[in-house]
């Protein structure tokens, strides 16, 4: 697997690219049923901390343990979750994400450290947001931080059920305790 990709710069975002690209940008975020119900400025804003990043098969996109300063939205291909176990080198896949599902929501919540491996499971097209900027603009902007802790809350527990019914999948009768 090759190593994740290095964070872009922020000062190299959209903002400094031609109007068609940041218009592309933020008609390709209001598309997406994520954002559904958020108003033009959220998407504005959005849209401000966002450029395309694609991803080749096997990519690693994050590890458990690094930085949780990026978030992505899958427009195409497929990223499969994994946890790390405590023989070394060893993961267990737990979720796999497609177009529309969210990835990284770490970047929202203390002490802002990814919990998964994710790596691309084949070629994947996401939208990638600049996690440290848009706490930044949730902290000025609390509606925008509301409406996105909606969704990145949604997507935490959906992870999380689908994390409890992979350990379920593992573990045999015989190791449950009574």
């Amino acid at each position: 697997m090759t190593n994740p990709p290095a964070i872009p710069d922020p000062d190299t975002f959209p903002q400094t690219a031609g109007e068609d690209l940041k218009q592309s940008l933020y008609t390709l975020i209001a598309r997406q049923p994520f954002f559904k119900g958020m108003n033009a400025h959220q998407l504005q804003l959005l849209a401000d901390s966002a450029l395309e990043m694609k991803f080749e098969t096997g990519q690693k996109i994050f590890e458990s343990g690094s930085p949780a300063n990026r978030f992505y939205l899958i427009l195409e291909g497929k990223v499969v979750l994994a946890s790390e176990l405590t023989e070394p080198g060893k993961t267990l896949p737990v979720q796999t994400l497609g177009p529309g599902d969210n990835l990284g929501w770490s970047w929202l919540f203390p002490p802002y450290l990814v919990h998964f491996n994710a790596h691309a499971e084949e070629p994947t097209r996401t939208i990638f947001f600049y996690g440290t900027r848009l706490r930044e603009q949730c902290e000025q902007d609390h509606e925008l931080g509301y409406e996105l802790m909606k969704r990145i809350a949604e997507a935490a527990t959906e992870c999380l059920r689908a994390t409890q019914q992979r350990l379920a999948e593992c573990v045999s009768h015989e190791h449950l305790e009574p």
